[in-house]
């Protein structure tokens, strides 16, 4: 199974307001970088969409280290969240509808495919890769606000 390497991140100015996501793939010494904009959206579409993203880019299955700056994401998988949301038919332990259902899912759909191991990183410091999926999106945003 081929061994890939992702970074992702989101941004939106403002929040709601428009958006975007990046993303970084490496496998061996190719790297190739994704990006994408959404009109209306949020920080945290985005930063559920640059993983939807690259991990649709993979043309068969593989074994991903994904790594991202978001907790959102992060804490979903690691933690455990996805499995009681889906128990509980798509609701928080405070019985609220689970925001972003159709990328939560568009995501454990893509993730079954793989196998991945999540990685936390820090945002906004010394990981260059991170730093550039920032760049990336808000290089989306720019291009495309309007």
């Amino acid at each position: 199974m081929k061994k890939v390497t992702i970074y992702t991140d989101g941004a939106c100015s403002g929040n709601p307001g428009p958006g975007g996501w990046a993303a970084i793939l490496s496998y061996k010494d190719i790297e190739k970088e994704i990006y994408g904009f959404e009109e209306n959206t949020t920080n945290n579409r985005m930063e559920l969409m640059a993983p939807i993203k690259a991990l649709e880019a993979l043309k068969e299955p593989c074994c991903v280290h994904i790594n991202t700056d978001s907790a959102y994401v992060y804490n979903a998988f690691q933690k455990g969240w996805i499995d009681k949301w889906q128990a509980n038919n798509w609701q928080t332990a405070s019985k609220e509808p689970v925001q972003n259902q159709d990328l939560w899912k568009m995501l454990i759909k893509l993730s079954n495919i793989h196998e991945i191991t999540w990685i936390k990183v820090k945002g906004h410091s010394d990981n260059e890769k991170n730093n550039r999926c920032d760049q990336l999106a808000k290089q989306a945003i720019k291009e495309n606000a309007k």
